[in-house]
């Protein structure tokens, strides 16, 4: 039997792949082989030491302590595009949000509750809400992603023009891009052209405050930013005084902070609503636990932030699962002597190899853990 143990509410269409025969699920399970989370913070949970895997059904994974989990042979796995098309759904509603104060509006409206006038007032008061259109506007994506990709081509088929930058982009990526879509060579080039500037990178030590004063200053006077990444990629101090000198004119923002939520009134700050949809918290925890599962039963790896994609049909008796960390693989080749097939795959200082071997084969993980590097064995 294997233990999942859910460290947040996981849908249910996730958790029904798990068979009950093979699988105990839920919040209160000890001694877990695989953990599921979506948000919860898990920098100091002490984790067992049964625990192979966690899968963060979501694609930030800012709430896992990823090197931790890299030197102890857990597998972090992330959901990448199973909430791309929810995000990108409220990023469209951003740059309206954005191109009109329409969140001023409402909340005038409300206040004339009760107002046998009320019908009047609207018409002689509504031009202090009034806005611009996005038809024609730039907009500049940083990051192209499964995100970005899906705001850029949106946006396209709205009538924008759009220009984004991603130093990963890849051939086959920049193909799923609609050809209006320009394809810029450098952030510079995104700051100076864009209306909008939209965020779709990941929030990372190279990433924290990258948005600041200088970056600012490359921009539009009057750009309108939005921030569906992560707070951290946004200097707040430097946020605060462009916004008040108007080279920020509106920043919509889905990780509100202490200091954002009513810092200031060109701010519109939403409740981290992004992925909060039926849809998109599905299909994360479906792909979530069948990632898992692949992994527990099979040792195949897709999708996992701190170590390789590694997927191999199996084939023998059984299967050895060897997770170094600057470990010789030859030294491990000939440990685990003959096999029916080997496969490895490296990421950074992190190995992953695997190895199905006939019934006879008498290695355990006891004679692996002796080569220099190896931090984990499993047999399957």
């Amino acid at each position: 039997m294997y233990n999942i143990q859910l460290m947040n509410k996981i849908a249910k269409v996730g958790t029904d792949n798990f068979d009950a025969a093979k699988y105990v699920v839920g919040e209160d399970v000890a001694s877990a082989d695989g953990i599921l989370v979506r948000s919860a913070d898990l920098h100091e949970t002490v984790f067992p030491e049964t625990l192979k895997c966690i899968a963060r059904a979501g694609a930030g994974v800012n709430n896992i302590p990823l090197d931790k989990c890299a030197d102890a042979g857990i597998v972090v796995f992330n959901t990448p595009g199973a909430n791309a098309n929810g995000v990108k759904e409220i990023v469209l509603a951003g740059l309206f949000l954005a191109a009109r104060d329409i969140v001023g509006g409402i909340e005038w409206a409300k206040t004339l509750e009760g107002d046998a006038d009320a019908a009047k007032k609207v018409e002689k008061g509504k031009s202090s809400f009034a806005g611009g259109e996005i038809m024609g506007k730039t907009l500049g994506v940083v990051g192209l992603g499964a995100i970005g990709r899906l705001v850029a081509n949106a946006a396209d088929a709205l009538g924008m023009k759009v220009v984004g930058y991603d130093p990963y982009l890849s051939d086959e990526a920049a193909k799923l891009l609609t050809p209006t879509v320009k394809k810029a060579a450098s952030y510079d080039e995104v700051y100076s052209e864009a209306d909008y500037v939209t965020l779709h990178i990941p929030a990372t030590a190279d990433t924290k405050g990258m948005f600041n004063k200088d970056v600012f200053a490359k921009m539009k006077d009057g750009v309108k930013l939005l921030n569906f990444s992560r707070d951290a990629l946004v200097n707040t101090a430097d946020l605060l005084a462009a916004l008040d000198s108007g080279k920020v004119a509106k920043y919509v923002v889905d990780f509100p902070t202490a200091d954002t939520i009513n810092a200031h009134k060109n701010i519109i700050a939403i409740p981290h609503l992004g992925a909060s949809t039926e849809e998109s918290e599905d299909n994360c925890a479906v792909m979530a636990a069948k990632q898992t599962i692949d992994y527990l039963e099979n040792g195949n790896i897709v999708n996992s932030v701190n170590y390789p994609r590694l997927v191999l049909d199996r084939a023998g008796a059984k299967r050895i699962c060897v997770l170094a960390k600057n470990a010789d693989i030859a030294k491990i080749n000939e440990v685990v002597g003959k096999c029916v097939q080997s496969a490895s795959a490296t990421k950074g200082d992190y190995l992953y190899a695997v190895y199905d071997v006939e019934a006879d084969n008498d290695v355990c993980s006891c004679c692996l853990s002796k080569v220099d590097g190896v931090i984990k064995t499993v047999i399957l």
